[in-house]
């Protein structure tokens, strides 16, 4: 034993030297906090046997003082929080040593009573460890979890995918977030294995509705790799660095964040109808009136790959001429003798298409398509507020007709053709950063499990594409539809008439549904099947639930509290054991 080292840690937890350093966890889509992990560290100089908050712990681990160094560095951190007025809603993360994770005094202290004393509550908590608090088998792990989730307590694994277990620990557990290390972060964007790991974590914390946090991101390309995996939230000295007070990341990184994300939306999960052209447009030559022929086929003769030259007087397009067009022109034996010294206009076509830069590209295309042959192929001129733009040509309007209509696709729910997971939260985030009007309803089948245990997995996707076809009948066409996955779907309208939409859906379903069950079966009004535990239960026809909130009287900060208040209104509407919609 080193009874120097033993008598600095003895030093360091009786004389209270432990200070708490808050780093931000914001939201890799709109920049919006979630709360701040607490790191505990050692305070007061001089030399010291311990480099590191790590080298304490294990000392702590060796000398049987890991309970005392644990609950010290926790009630420092909720009593800095406390001190500093914590953001209400917001969550404060807080490591929890593996090696006690299961220890009864750390069970049987960490109590809502002991919160109050902290001013803070249990669903404020997120109570972070990491895989290998699982080592001592796996259903112990799992009942202690559902233990402090009964409380209200959050969980978060810490350095998923960096430990023995890996995906199948993460499934088995089910934490509510799932924190990416920061080895595998680190240069993600440039290493395709790290890259495709993480993405694999992503797809699966999906597939369980569970959340990301990426740590350590340390640069913009590792923050843009990340986003555009679509990790749902991060932490690192790029966002912000660890600090003894609460501070909000700047406004910098959360324009960063939008931006990247703006640019990403262009990209996928956008209705050719909400992309405008002037996000294609480009630059492109320009000349003045007043040049003259020759100068302008040195130009095209100088530059290959210019197509086109636009002719602008007063920053408005006048006119526009092409290399076959005067190719055209000037082909022959006298040609280019006739045309060299006469000024543009005389061989320009001031009978071109000139489109808004704010025109969806749908509008676009469908103008340009309309032309006669001979211009069929001629670019688009983009004017904003009636100054000339640039030019759109006709090779890039249909590459991104095509890159669009394509990732859709690959978005898009092969059952019902509607938009995927991706494309539904991207919606629904655009509904909360622009404060509009909106409505959500959540459609859930119920029964639906016992339904495709004793009629087959063949006739439960014809009562998947019943459902889709009416969500598709009774949305209006300004509406979104997507279908979350399974038997789970989503509508959102921009106002707050979903009363009717609700009432039309169920009532056709409560009428169609019938027809997909044999006549016997309808007269009873169930059928019998297995349950969950192996007995044989009566189950009532496959009804359907809408899950109902709006923006009318309540604020959702982020996805996850639109979310969480989701499932709250959905539990509701299952409770009535029949077709049902419950708005809340």
């Amino acid at each position: 034993m080193d009874s120097s080292t033993l008598s600095q840690l003895n030093d360091i937890i009786e004389y209270d030297r432990i200070k708490t350093v808050f780093q931000p966890i914001i939201s890799l889509r709109d920049g919006i906090l979630l709360g701040y992990e607490c790191f505990a560290r050692i305070a007061g100089k001089g030399e010291s046997a311990f480099k590191s908050i790590t080298d304490l712990f294990d000392a702590a681990c060796r000398y049987g003082r890991l309970w005392d160094l644990e609950i010290l560095c926790r009630t420092k951190a909720l009593e800095s929080a406390n001190m500093q007025s914590f953001p209400q809603n917001k969550k404060l993360f807080i490591n929890v040593h593996p090696d006690l994770m299961q220890d009864l005094k750390f069970k049987e202290g960490f109590t809502k009573k002991y919160l109050d004393n902290f001013s803070l509550k249990p669903e404020n908590i997120v109570a972070e460890t990491s895989e290998k608090a699982a080592l001592n088998g796996i259903e112990d792990f799992k009942a202690l979890l559902c233990h402090y989730k009964e409380q209200g307590y959050r969980i978060s694994i810490d350095c998923a995918g960096s430990g023995y277990a890996g995906l199948n620990l993460i499934c088995d557990i089910g934490p509510d977030y799932i924190k990416l290390d920061m080895n595998l972060i680190r240069n993600i964007g440039s290493d395709k294995i790290k890259y495709t790991l993480a993405k694999n974590l992503v797809e699966l914390s999906r597939l369980i509705n569970k959340r990301t946090i990426a740590l350590g991101i340390e640069t913009e390309d590792e923050m843009l790799a990340l986003i555009d995996l679509g990790v749902q939230y991060g932490q690192g000295y790029f966002i912000g660095v660890p600090n003894e007070k609460i501070l909000p990341p700047s406004q910098e990184v959360i324009d960063f964040i939008r931006d990247a994300n703006q640019k990403k939306n262009h990209k996928f999960g956008n209705l050719l109808s909400n992309i405008y052209i002037g996000n294609l447009c480009r630059n492109s030559a320009t000349i003045k009136s007043s040049v003259l022929v020759e100068e302008v086929y040195n130009m095209f003769f100088k530059s290959k790959d210019l197509l086109c030259i636009s002719v602008i007087e007063n920053e408005t397009a006048i006119g526009v001429i092409t290399r076959a067009k005067l190719s055209q022109l000037v082909c022959g034996q006298y040609g280019y003798s006739l045309y060299q010294k006469k000024p543009v206009t005389r061989v320009m076509d001031d009978d071109f298409l000139e489109v808004d830069f704010q025109m969806p590209i749908s509008s676009a295309a469908r103008l340009a398509m309309s032309r006669n042959s001979e211009k069929l192929y001629d670019p688009i001129i983009v004017s904003k507020e009636g100054k000339y733009l640039g030019i759109v040509t006709i090779k890039d309007l249909l590459e991104k007709t095509t890159e669009i209509e394509v990732i859709n696709a690959k978005h898009q729910n092969p059952l019902s053709g509607l938009p995927g997971n991706a494309i539904i939260e991207q919606n629904i985030l655009q509904c909360l950063k622009s404060g509009s009007p909106f409505c959500a309803m959540y459609l859930d089948l119920d029964n639906f499990k016992a339904y495709n245990d004793v009629y087959g997995f063949e006739n439960g996707d014809l009562v998947i594409k019943l459902l889709a076809g009416l969500i598709e009948k009774h949305t209006p066409p300004d509406g979104f539809k997507g279908h979350i996955g399974g038997d789970d779907f989503i509508i959102i309208i921009y106002d707050y008439s979903c009363e009717k939409i609700c009432e039309n859906i169920i009532s056709d379903f409560d009428r169609e549904i019938k027809k997909y069950y044999s006549a016997e079966d309808v007269d009873r009004g169930y059928i019998e099947t297995k349950n969950r535990r192996g007995e044989t239960e009566k189950f009532p026809l496959v009804s359907l639930s809408i899950a109902v909130i709006n923006n009318r009287t309540e604020h959702f900060p982020d996805i996850y509290s639109f979310s969480e208040k989701l499932a709250i209104v959905k539990k509701m509407a299952k409770k009535a054991g029949r077709s049902n919609y419950c708005i809340l």
